[in-house]
């Protein structure tokens, strides 16, 4: 079966292309390195010892979709391709609903004209908004999300709920995300943005490593256990798993539009987070309380018994797991 991987040289797309191509999959990926780098394309190699084909291109170009789609038989698109930082968001909403929904809309229109109709989505938690109850379940409201992230997930997903309606020859199944970190255990890949990263995990590794020199704590005050943050943390591999078994539920049904979450049911605050990774890996966090951010919620995490169910998919690692394999991909790449 050929895949096409788009946002294949991101952080949880480079790993499942990984998993893909371990598993037989024929992988095609596409990138425009916004927020990747091209050396994770002969990672990916490395570890495999196979190689995808690969294109450098952007998804908001409809004539490089359409040239992709004329030269491949694409039998399955799984999407990673979009902006993905919550406080950025804030400030910058036309560049993230224009990358985030208008390059899906192309993706979309592409697909339809050649035929492909199976379609994996990289969702996320924060369609929920800010949840009224917690574990979170796939039949909770979404909406009355709190930053254009979020917002841009949620319509994609309406986009792809009426696609759907309007076309049940359809097979699509949206991944809605619950907080992605760790690395391969190989230390070859893992979470490496272009610049000062958005993210708590990686900005963690670099000042652990002493690359940055403080790691802000964006609240003390919330109502939680500890006052941060509670976010339910999933190791990239195990999410890369799923999308792999994502796949196989699209093969084995042909048509149908599902929706699962995809997290370990157990909500980490930021100290928690922070206080593993120091254990585990002996090592000091500088870190600083400061003002909330804005878009950020309380406590966010999920009940994973539907994607169990339905796609066979449980985590196999643990927290401990997480940051010690995002220690180990740090210290291999540190700048």
């Amino acid at each position: 079966m050929k895949v096409l991987v788009t946002g294949c040289c991101g952080y949880i797309g480079s790993h499942t292309c990984v998993e893909l191509l371990n598993s037989g999959y024929e992988v095609i990926g596409i990138d425009n390195f916004s927020n990747s780098k091209k050396e994770v394309l002969d990672n990916i190699g490395l570890i495999t010892n196979q190689n995808m084909i690969f294109y450098e291109g952007d998804m908001l170009d409809e004539k490089f979709l359409m040239s992709l789609f004329r030269t491949h038989s694409i039998d399955c698109v799984l999407d990673f391709a979009a902006y993905k930082a919550v406080g950025e968001s804030v400030e910058k909403p036309i560049e993230y609903y224009t990358n985030n929904v208008s390059s899906v809309l192309n993706l979309l229109k592409v697909m339809k004209k050649f035929g492909c109709k199976r379609l994996v989505f990289s969702s996320s938690a924060t369609v929920y908004g800010s949840p009224k109850k917690v574990p979170i379940t796939e039949e909770d409201d979404t909406g009355g999300t709190t930053n254009p992230y979020g917002t841009s997930k949620l319509f994609v997903e309406q986009i792809l709920k009426d696609l759907y309606q309007a076309d049940s020859s359809f097979a699509i199944c949206i991944l809605r995300y619950f907080n992605p970190i760790g690395a391969h255990k190989s230390g070859l890949i893992g979470e490496n943005p272009n610049g000062i990263p958005a993210n708590l995990m990686p900005y963690i590794s670099k000042v652990a490593s002493k690359e940055l020199e403080c790691l802000q704590v964006f609240g003390d005050d919330y109502k939680t256990k500890d006052g941060t943050g509670v976010r339910d943390y999933i190791h990239v591999v195990d999410l890369a798993v799923g999308h792999v078994k994502a796949l196989e539920k699209l093969e084995k049904e042909k048509k149908g539009l599902f929706i699962y979450n995809l997290g370990t049911g157990t909500g980490y605050s930021v100290f928690d987070l922070i206080h593993t990774f120091e254990k585990v890996n002996h090592v000091k966090i500088n870190y600083k309380i400061v003002n909330r951010r804005p878009g950020d919620i309380a406590e966010c995490f999920s009940n994973p018994a539907k994607a169990k169910k339905e796609l066979g998919f449980s985590c196999q690692y643990s927290l401990e797991d997480m940051v010690r394999d995002a220690w180990n991909y740090e210290k291999k790449n540190k700048s």
